[in-house]
């Protein structure tokens, strides 16, 4: 808006300088509006063509102060106009160099396939919790949504193998395959799971029975968003305190509630030890909802008191991010 009010300014200033000119070569040459007009565009311009008439001390003066009032003028004005027009591509151009250096530097990020209003919705998530992540979008005009969004960004189509790779996905840690086409999440889950062997990968399934090819194809779980999406409605009727409830620990209103999953490490102060003996509730304000168990992968929901933690244990606990932080650190 400033850069657009400058130039509004200079052209006022240019044409009043026309004027000013046209007026002043008028009555100091005596000569016709047409021919003060040529003396004052061949002044500003510094052209340098001969003059219309006989030029006397006043006019020579005249002159003189009108070509250095012009030069800066003009001059500032050529230099906006350019400006303009070249500085938008320059600091997008600067942007891209820097978003690729940045993602040369990703591990152990996320991968989002596609930034349709699936893919927006994982970001929306990944942003609030300030994870690292690298976008891969092939439609232009959503690739500089990204860039203004200051999101890691990579302009290609996800199914391609020099891409993934561009997303250093052997070095990720998980990936979401959210394109339109489920031959296009088939191809990419396949792709990405030749490159990372560990990658946990979630796919958008479209179809019915897509899931099972995208399982098949290397996927370790798939989300139907139609299907998710029914449900949900069918569930806001039925048992809407209960969905209320839900909303509040999977933030889709206020983020009020966390529900984490925290890894018992090895040689951890609560390795080996009971709940009880470790306090959670007590000393961080969690409650811890569900473990499950390293050895067999068994989940045990409201697990009691006497239940013993081992280190690769994930326990599944309800609180605020501050409380989680504090388990994190036991």
């Amino acid at each position: 808006m400033e850069k657009k009010s400058n130039l509004r300014f200079m052209f006022t200033l240019v044409f009043s300088l026309l004027i000013v000119g046209t007026i002043g070569y008028k009555i100091l040459l005596e000569v016709s509006f047409l021919d003060a007009i040529y003396m004052t565009v061949i002044t500003i311009s510094t052209v340098g063509y001969a003059e219309v008439a006989k030029m006397d001390v006043e006019a020579k003066i005249f002159s003189i102060i009108l070509i250095f009032t012009s030069l800066g003028t003009v001059g500032y004005l050529l230099y906006s106009i350019v400006s303009s027009l070249f500085e938008g591509d320059l600091k997008f151009a600067w942007r891209i160099k820097k978003m690729e250096k940045d993602i040369l530097r990703l591990e152990n990020h996320y991968i989002i396939c596609g930034a349709g209003e699936t893919g927006l919705n994982a970001i929306k998530q990944f942003q609030k919790t300030n994870s690292n992540f690298v976008v891969i979008e092939k439609s232009e005009e959503k690739i500089k949504e990204l860039i203004e969004d200051n999101i890691l960004v990579i302009h290609g189509d996800s199914t391609n193998d020099d891409i993934l790779i561009k997303a250093r996905v052997s070095k990720a840690k998980g990936l979401i395959s959210a394109l339109p086409y489920d031959a296009d999440n088939v191809y990419t889950v396949l792709t990405a799971r030749s490159k990372n062997e560990n990658l946990y990968i979630v796919s958008r399934a479209i179809e019915k029975n897509a899931d099972e090819k995208l399982k098949r194809a290397g996927a370790d779980n798939t989300i139907s968003p139609n299907e998710i999406g029914g449900s949900r409605m069918a569930a806001l009727l039925l048992r809407p305190t209960v969905i209320s409830f839900l909303d509040i620990i999977t933030h889709a209103g206020d983020r009020v509630l966390d529900l984490e999953d925290v890894i018992v490490e090895k040689n951890s102060s609560i390795d080996g030890k009971k709940l009880m003996d470790v306090k959670i509730p007590e000393k961080t304000g969690l409650i811890v909802l569900a473990i499950r168990k390293q050895a067999d992968q068994r989940w045990i929901f409201n697990p009691s008191s006497n239940e013993i933690l081992k280190s690769g244990d994930t326990m599944v606990v309800l609180g605020t991010e501050e409380q989680v932080k504090k388990l994190r650190t036991l």
